[in-house]
């Protein structure tokens, strides 16, 4: 299970900025997550919890903001909304697109103490 790995980098990213911008309590963690960034929402959530165990995030709220992939159709030059990696574009049906969004996992905003 990647997710375990995944909220301990998390956590070393909480502990790191903590010691740079003095603060000692984490209240809320706010997760930007792409649905194609392989992440199994519900194992980070239960990862989380675990992990966060005795650290400043104890007890923090996890908060996952879902984002839509997207991708560029070579064929029709439209960028397009899909649903997994290897849709086919759906404006014109071609299988030549290229991710552009989707893929990320990022903290994109905390509540601290």
């Amino acid at each position: 299970m990647h997710e375990m790995s995944l909220c301990e980098g998390i956590l070393q990213i909480l502990e790191s900025e903590s010691a740079r911008q003095n603060f000692t309590k984490v209240k809320k963690v706010a997760l930007q997550i792409g649905p194609l960034s392989g992440v199994e929402v519900d194992a980070l959530k239960f990862s989380f919890d675990v992990v966060m165990k005795g650290s400043l995030a104890e007890d923090s709220e996890l908060i996952i903001i879902d984002m839509p992939a997207t991708a560029w159709c070579m064929q029709c030059a439209e960028t397009v909304t899909i649903k997994q990696r290897y849709d086919d574009c759906p404006v014109c049906g071609s299988a030549q697109i290229q991710v552009t969004a989707g893929e990320e996992l990022s903290i994109k905003e905390l509540e601290v103490d």
